[in-house]
């Protein structure tokens, strides 16, 4: 007996972009009615001046389902074309049942739907498995959000993550295209260094770093700054390199916001051209991890500082440590 393989290869691109930014907007003088520090201390070291933080009413679900719903309007899918639903998340409160088949459920989706953990690289993990799923012939179109809601997993008073963190939601349908869309993905790991980003205590109960009775989000900032901006430098090029373009072919360049001065170093690193535009949205947003990405390419598209049809290069880097990066072609938004 044979069994059958898809044998043409189709390309895919995203086909359409959603975001959900939550209502509260929390600025760097009320973190710092708890934290002790300063909006110009929090503002010098990270270049964040504002973040959103989820409302009670605002689940991690319906983040995730807001986001999808533009998205998929924004390509044109129904829910009967989506073949599967990828969630990339580190903030799901529960590790049974994951949350991508109750987003699928809400959407009126039955398709197969699960959750992926890769930390702030999450999306871009996600993106290039929805894209593998196209091309391959598997699936028609994949339904890939980016999502969390880091305020509920903090320490108001831990100077290292407090001013960082914030909650949001983006999602993209990926699906056939007449021209490439999603580049190779360069992407790895470095298990060596997971202590520099966790969350504390585990699920087994340790007290070891922290009195926290449910886990929170501990980051050595200065070790990622030491290895962000120079070892991403390198996963860059490598994704040019695997997509055929150069720096001078790019449009814009839409890092994981982490830290404006990552950011900026890593833009410099990259070497990248006057002419390429870089996403900020950190400076508003902070950093919500999976989502930042999907953010970051709606901002950019909602304040014209990139155009849908652009030649854009995405990284993204964070806890494992684990870390992706494609050139991509900006879909419309929803």
């Amino acid at each position: 007996m044979t069994i059958q393989q898809p044998t043409d290869l189709t390309h895919a691109a995203m086909l359409g972009l959603g975001v959900h930014r939550p209502e509260r907007l929390v600025t760097n003088d009320e973190i710092c009615e708890v934290l002790d520090s300063s909006d110009e201390w929090i503002q010098t070291r990270s270049g964040i001046r504002t973040r959103r933080f989820a409302g009670e009413d605002e689940t991690l679900i319906g983040m995730s389902v807001s986001a999808a719903e533009r998205a998929l309007a924004a390509a044109g899918v129904t829910a009967d074309q989506v073949g599967c639903v990828i969630v990339a998340t580190s903030t799901h409160p529960e590790h049974t049942p994951a949350s991508a088949p109750q987003v699928a459920t809400a959407l009126g989706i039955t398709a197969a739907a699960f959750d992926i953990s890769a930390g702030c690289a999450g999306f871009c993990h996600a993106l290039n498995l929805a894209s593998s799923m196209v091309r391959s012939g598997a699936e028609s179109h994949v339904l890939v959000i980016g999502v969390e809601q880091l305020s509920r997993f903090m320490d108001p008073t831990d100077r290292g993550t407090a001013f960082i963190f914030a909650d949001g939601a983006g999602a993209v349908v990926v699906g056939p295209s007449e021209s490439a869309g999603i580049g190779p993905t360069a992407w790895g790991s470095d298990g060596s260094q997971a202590h520099v980003i966790t969350q504390t205590p585990s699920c087994m109960g340790a007290r070891e770093h922290t009195d926290a009775d449910h886990p929170v989000v501990q980051m050595e900032g200065t070790a990622v700054f030491r290895w962000a901006p120079f070892a991403m430098a390198k996963v860059a090029h490598e994704a040019l390199d695997l997509a055929g373009v150069s720096v001078d072919d790019l449009d814009a360049f839409i890092p994981h916001q982490a830290n404006l001065r990552i950011t900026q170093t890593l833009a410099k690193n990259i070497q990248l051209p006057d002419s390429v535009a870089i996403a900020t949205d950190v400076v508003d947003s902070g950093n919500t991890s999976a989502a930042s990405v999907p953010l970051a390419m709606e901002a950019m598209l909602r304040n014209d500082e990139a155009a849908v049809g652009d030649t854009a290069l995405l990284i993204a880097f964070g806890a494992g440590l684990s870390y992706a990066g494609q050139v991509v072609t900006l879909p419309p938004l929803g």
